[in-house]
């Protein structure tokens, strides 16, 4: 992948459009738009695409940007979600492997996570996860983040997989994030302290 080509932007109310191109006329991972973590699961069932599309438009519109489109040529291909880890409910519940280590950071502002990713089918394969995850980790650091987490997946049966919506672990430990917890094999809770 050529670096100068690759760029991110923070997802505005103007760039709205673009999220749309990246997540696809279905919304990307069946449906979801991104809304896996922000919603709990009994009222993520009751919601259609539609309805998920216009809860991720509304907070958007509502701001700050809750993550970063990737743009390779100018064209949005990717997406990664980033933000304080209260912007994400569904990441901190204590049924999820990504539930934090000590439950006062769900709530600290200075706690962020990285929770998904979406590269559109084109620029899979192409090291594009690298490029996000070093973005998003900037944006982190710039909005004040003290550390940020993630809950990555070490493996899947296929390298394109859409189960690689939180990203795989090997990208993680190359941009120096540390397993501070592990509720699930293969699923670890990762660290990067930004202080």
């Amino acid at each position: 992948m050529n670096e100068t080509a690759f760029t991110t932007k923070p997802l505005s109310p103007d760039l709205w459009p673009d999220f749309e191109t990246v997540m696809g006329p279905q919304g990307a991972g069946y449906g979801c738009w991104c809304t896996h973590f922000r919603l709990m699961p009994a009222q993520r069932k009751l919601l259609g695409g539609a309805e998920k599309k216009q809860h991720m438009r509304a907070r958007v519109l509502s701001g700050p940007p809750p993550g970063l489109i990737g743009y390779r040529d100018g064209q949005p291909i990717g997406w990664v979600q980033v933000g304080p880890r209260s912007d994400v409910p569904n990441w901190n519940s204590s049924r999820t492997v990504s539930r934090p280590v000590d439950e006062a950071d769900a709530a600290d502002p200075g706690v962020w996570a990285i929770s998904c990713f979406f590269v559109v089918s084109s620029g899979r394969g192409a090291g594009l996860s690298h490029a996000l995850l070093a973005a998003a980790v900037d944006f982190a650091r710039q909005n004040g983040a003290s550390r940020i987490e993630a809950c990555p997946i070490d493996r899947t049966k296929q390298s394109k997989s859409v189960g690689l919506y939180v990203g795989p672990t090997r990208i993680f430990r190359a941009a120096g994030f540390e397993e501070v917890a592990l509720r699930k094999e293969g699923r670890p809770l990762m660290r990067l302290a930004l202080l």
